[in-house]
């Protein structure tokens, strides 16, 4: 006898060897017993699942010479004719290559003859939704009234695809993604069946990579076995699926959290030096932040790793904000690393994007907010307001005013310019004063411009304020199109005047594009833009 491949050798016999299909199959063999046979049936579901099995079990219990009620025998003519394809009145069709209404016109002829040798004529028409759209109109006419002796079976990846007559003419069976559970269990019987011996580990990634489908994890097994023949281990079906198994991805989650970005670009640029493929690197980086973000949340249970590296990922989630833990599952896990694989940049900007988490993000660390706290410009002590009209419009520290020897018999609370008080003549002192009540700051704005066209655009998201810089606030525009809305002469002016209502002294007001992290967070950390191009 020929070889066969796993999943034709392994395919189900009956329906109760169906794996992970149970309420499907249990409806199927209740309805056989009862007699209760329907005319047409739609199998829905992923690739894998068991869908054409499910169907030809089927038509092997209806036709059975030994019970025909119940679940085939497997030993019977018939049965046997149709486990090996050569049944005549059991005809597969594939629907992705006999689109045309032509090919279902000649089904239609052939539907009314009479079944040469079993009791059902029984069509299996697999990919049904690849049909046209005149192909599927002519097959509804054969589903609303065929004849007593036909059963239909359709089978499709893509239910959604399907005409809603057709779908009610049939009775629906969804089959679902087989859990890993069940993918083990079958493949541990395959192994034992073949004399395969396989690391319990090899077998668990193996179906994992399946993503629920038996016969992915079938042929993977049978790839390892022609590889390595029968003695696999985990290293070798790593080696095989392409994942790298480094434990430098722990060791750059590990960085991620500590936000140590040296330390995380020189392990990224070890990585490629070592030649390993970047983008399996990152999909198993993202895998395991998101278990870090799912112990973090409570939800233990569904990490399936061993004792030791749950442990492991314990102690780092523990140290480890949730907001920055989410920040670095959305950050890594929307690099597009498929035009240029070889290329560290997508990885390292990833690694400082997720370091440069905001403030707020931060308050539960007083150590590192300080680290993050903008520079505050040297203060001004102003004794005689009357002799220094204006001093929060100060340009530079180094210009001399009659008022800086004033502050020299200054208080004892005076004299510690390091701890600044919550004044709002500052300019580092406006600019938090912006952040923290900025909502508060539209909510509170002159009554005259509360519904104008300038508040509305404040009230996005795609606003917000970066610095103030002599007298001029500058606002960052996520989007170009709120810049152009903003830089109208009459927005510009309300926007004005609500910001200055606010501060307490007039200003002006300067917006630009947001441009990448790198721009906005040198702003928030006390830089300067000197010259903005036009884009």
């Amino acid at each position: 006898m020929a070889s066969q491949v796993f999943y034709r050798k392994y395919r189900p016999q009956t329906l109760a060897e169906v794996v992970g299909q149970e309420p499907v199959t249990h409806t199927l063999l209740n309805a056989l017993s009862s007699g209760h046979i329907s005319h047409a049936y739609l199998f829905c579901g992923p690739r894998g699942t068991g869908k054409t099995s499910t169907a030809r079990c089927l038509a092997k219990a209806v036709n059975c010479l030994t019970d025909g009620q119940g679940e085939p025998c497997n030993a019977c003519e018939m049965c046997q004719a149709i486990t090996e394809s050569r049944a005549l009145d059991v005809i597969e069709i594939d629907a992705a290559s006999n689109t045309g209404v032509d090919d279902i016109r000649s089904l239609r002829e052939k539907v009314n003859y009479a079944p040469n040798q079993a009791r059902y004529k029984v069509y299996i028409i697999d990919e049904v939704h690849m049909l046209s759209t005149s192909a599927s109109n002519a097959l509804l006419k054969t589903l609303e009234e065929p004849p007593s002796h036909v059963i239909f079976i359709l089978a499709t990846t893509e239910a959604h695809k399907i005409l809603a007559t057709i779908m009610s003419r049939c009775q629906r069976f969804d089959f679902r993604r087989l859990s890993q559970a069940d993918i083990v269990s079958k493949l541990n019987h395959i192994c034992d069946t073949e004399g395969i011996s396989i690391e319990p580990e090899a077998i668990r990634l193996i179906a994992r990579s399946a993503t629920g489908s038996q016969r992915d994890a079938e042929n993977l097994l049978e790839q390892l076995t022609t590889y390595y023949g029968s003695d696999i281990t985990l290293h070798q079906t790593q080696e095989m699926l392409g994942i790298t198994g480094d434990q430098r991805t722990k060791e750059l989650a590990r960085h991620i959290v500590n936000s140590d970005v040296p330390a995380g670009i020189a392990t990224i640029n070890a990585i490629n030096n070592d030649g390993l493929n970047l983008r399996q690197f990152n999909r198993e980086l993202v895998e395991y932040l998101r278990g870090l973000l799912l112990i973090k949340t409570g939800a233990e249970e569904a990490v399936d790793l061993t004792a030791e590296d749950t442990a492991e990922m314990k102690e780092l989630a523990s140290r480890a904000p949730l907001p920055q833990l989410l920040k670095a599952v959305k950050t890594f896990g929307q690099l597009d690393l498929s035009l240029d694989s070889h290329s560290t940049l997508p990885l390292e900007l990833a690694m400082v994007d997720c370091s440069l988490t905001p403030v707020p993000e931060r308050q539960a660390n007083p150590a590192q907010q300080a680290e993050y706290e903008p520079p505050q410009p040297p203060k001004k002590v102003a004794r005689e307001p009357a002799s220094t009209p204006a001093p929060a419009t100060t340009p530079t520290a180094s210009t001399p005013t009659p008022s800086q020897p004033a502050p020299e018999p200054a208080t004892t609370e005076e004299a510690q310019p390091e701890t600044p008080d919550a004044s709002p003549q500052t300019f580092g002192d406006e600019t938090e004063k912006l952040r923290q009540d900025w909502k508060r700051l539209i909510a509170e704005a002159p009554p005259e411009i509360r519904r104008t066209p300038a508040l509305a655009i404040l009230r996005s998201a795609g606003i917000t304020p970066v610095s103030v810089e002599n007298g001029t606030v500058i606002l960052s525009s996520r989007y170009p199109y709120l810049k152009e809305k903003l830089e109208d002469p009459e927005n510009q002016r309300v926007v004005e005047a609500a910001i200055s209502s606010f501060l307490g002294h007039p200003c002006r007001v300067r917006c630009v594009s947001e441009g990448n992290h790198l721009v906005r967070e040198a702003l928030r950390l006390g830089g300067k833009i000197i010259d903005a191009e036009e884009t």
